[in-house]
Parts: structure tokens; sequence; C-alpha cells
């Protein structure tokens, strides 16, 4: 059998850096070899920053704990069952995981063997692009061509697409994810295919994982022309079902932050659907309630900004949901000059509090959030000008008269 491609790069900083240096010494410490593999050699070779570092090791799991914590290094036994554990070198996480082969899987899990086999190891992973190795020299080990597919932007299956996708159904999403971060022009067609074929499969799929693989395809630099193909191929109806809003999505990018947000996205995707639609999607995809909260304001009819809406609307708006989601709507909107006012002219806090209300006289916790709201609403309608001794003046009024 042919051996890897190997082609050799300038280690990075992060791969001599003292912790990187301290874990590889340890892993090797009794003849094992360790190599990093998968993302951070991938985003390497694209000039990407690296943001985690997984290691794969010929060592036995209960050897790679043992080598590790002789050599004073914290290990967390993250998935010791499945091979995995990980060590934690001056404040770094490194994920270490011993070479294996799929023994038996069920469309999620899988029975492993290990192996010191790189190959096999490589041949079970997801696209080739994810099946790179480098040692510490900077040796990078391909066996599939994925430093090829990679250069030119081709995201593509390692081996058969469909076994590929039988053992792990996420992997569908995961193609489309990875296509739109990584993949330049049209998709592979013998994984546009393999996709398509699957989409009849997804709803086994939980909500939280689907909800994850959609928020960072959303994060990637343009997801729109993605999510077009997977609607046209029927794999969008376990996503996000309804019809998805590209010109409120093209209307936001005028005003978008860096990096992106996808919950943003999101809801402008979703422009056209209602709150009811969104409370659906949130019971499939199980997001946080702080994320749920979210979408619901963003949608909501009644809380959008208009193209004419003056400083005060934008004020007041900012006042009822915060100033950080007045700027979402004004991003949302296309609407610059609304957004400006929400980040650089948001009204200030109301100035009173129930003290206020208690000292003077006020007993009972219903008839102090009514003369409250009444003073709000009149400070607010004064453009929120008023101080605290004029709110509280009109609070003792208030007061007088009831």
């Amino acid at each position: 059998m042919a051996g890897p491609r190997t082609e050799r790069i300038a280690p990075p900083a992060w791969m001599t850096a003292p912790a990187t240096h301290a874990v590889l010494t340890a892993l090797e410490a009794d003849g094992a070899v360790a190599r990093f593999v998968g993302g951070c050699v991938r985003d390497t070779l694209a000039g990407r920053p690296v943001a985690d570092i997984d290691i794969a090791t010929t060592g036995q799991p209960e050897g790679n704990v043992r080598r590790l914590e002789a050599a004073g290094i914290k290990v967390v036994p993250t998935g010791l069952k499945h091979g995995t554990v990980t060590a934690v070198c001056r404040h770094q996480p490194f994920e270490v995981t011993t070479l294996r082969l799929d023994v038996e899987t069920d469309g999620r899990h899988a029975t492993v063997a290990y192996t010191d086999d790189w190959r096999g190891d490589a041949a079970r992973r997801d696209f080739t692009m994810n099946a790179l190795y480098a040692d510490a020299a900077g040796r990078v080990y391909d066996w599939f061509d994925g430093i090829e597919d990679l250069a030119h932007g081709r995201v593509r299956f390692v081996g058969d697409a469909d076994a590929r996708i039988e053992e792990d159904r996420l992997r569908v999403l995961r193609y489309f994810r990875f296509h739109a971060r990584y993949g330049r022009g049209r998709a592979d067609p013998a994984a546009r295919a393999a996709c398509a074929r699957a989409a009849g499969t997804l709803h086994r799929l939980s909500g939280e994982r689907i909800r994850i693989e959609l928020l960072k395809l959303l994060a990637a630099p343009r997801p729109a022309r993605t999510l077009r193909t997977m609607i046209r191929l029927g794999l969008m109806v376990e996503v996000v079902p309804g019809p998805l809003d590209f010109a409120a999505l093209a209307r936001l990018r005028r005003h978008e932050a860096v990096p992106a947000d996808p919950v943003l996205r999101l809801a402008a995707l979703l422009d056209k659907q209602d709150p009811e639609a969104v409370q659906r999607l949130h019971a499939r995809l199980r997001f946080s309630n702080r994320e749920r909260d979210r979408l619901l304001d963003l949608v909501t009819p009644g809380n959008r900004i208009g193209a004419r809406a003056g400083r005060h609307e934008i004020r007041r708006l900012a006042h009822r949901l915060g100033a950080g989601r007045a700027a979402d709507l004004a991003r949302l909107a296309g609407a610059g000059r609304a957004l400006g006012i929400a980040l650089d002219d948001p009204p200030p806090p109301f100035p009173l509090t129930g003290r206020d209300a208690r000292n003077l006289g006020v007993e009972g916790g219903p008839e102090i959030g009514r003369l409250l709201h009444a003073v709000e609403d009149w400070w607010i309608d004064r453009h929120f000008a008023p101080d605290h001794a004029a709110c509280r003046a009109r609070l003792a009024e208030l007061i007088g008269r009831s």
C-alpha cells in the first residue's frame, strides 16, 4: 500500500510553544508517536487562525494518562472510553486521542478498536482536509489528497461519501458547513448526491446537534449560497422549515459587525416568519433561553425599525429592549442612522426606583409599580429629559392625586 504524500511547512508558533512541546514530549516518552491532526493542521495550511489543538497518538489511552501525569500535566478524561483525554498545560487544552478504527457504527455512535495504523485512522475521518497529520518538525502527512483539496476549495468526503454519512448522519450538515467556510465554486458532485440521498434521515438527529451546525454555518463569511443549495436538495426541512428571507440577510450585511453574528443572521432569514414559528423552531432545535428571547424580539413585527424612524422612536425602543437589541434591529433594517443612534445616543436609565415611592409613603408592591410606570411613561414622552428631581416631583404629584 502506498504511503502518504508528505509536505513540509515552517512550524507555526502554536506548534513550537512551550506547552505544546511539553505535551508532545510526554506523549512520546515511551516510544509512542504523536502528531497534530485535523483542524489545527488544516487551518495552518489555509493560513487561518488555529483555535483548538488536537493530537493523535499510537499510545494507548491509559498509557497516555500515565505519561502526561508523570510530566506534571493535568489530564481530564473527557472521552476515555473512546480513547480521548484532554491534557491541560499552562492553561492550554490539548485533545489527545489514540488512533482508532471503526468496528461498528449506528449513524451516531461508533464502537472503536485502537490501532497504530495512521492510514486506518485517517480513513475513518469525515473530509480529506480533516484527515491531515503533522509532526513537530512541520512534516504534513496526507493519505487522501487533502492538501490539494484544501488548496482548491474542494470539500470532499474521505472514501465513499455514502459510507461516511451512514457512519454519522450529522456529516451531511457538517459537509455544507465546511463548504460554506472552505469551499469555492460548486459543491463536490459525489458529496452533493450523497447528502441529497440522506435528506430523509436527518430527522433522526437531535435538535441540539442541528442547532450547533446551523449556527456554525451561519458564521461563515457568505452562507447564503450554501443555504440555497441545501434548500434545492431538500435538506432544510429538518433544519429551518419555511421560507428564508435572503433579501433581509443581504440587507443585514450592509451594517454587520465583525465577526459575523449567527443568531442575528438567523433572525434576518426568519424575517417574514411570525413569533409562533420561532417558538416551534426553538422547540425543535433547543436554543438557549437567551437565544430564543433574542430571536423573538427580533422577529416581532411591533419591534421593527422603519426606514423613516425618528430619534425618539429609536431611543424609545432602546429603552424598552436595550441598546444592543435596538442596534440589532437597526442592522436588520439596514438603517445606518438608526444604528448610530442606538449605539451612540441611547437613553439614560429611568431615574426612579421603588425606594423613591416608599420614601414618599407608598405601601404595597402593585401600587408602587403602577405609579412608577406612570412616571416612566411621562418621562419617555418628554424624550427622557426629566432628571431625578423632576421625576420625583411628578411621582409626588401622582401620589397626591391618588
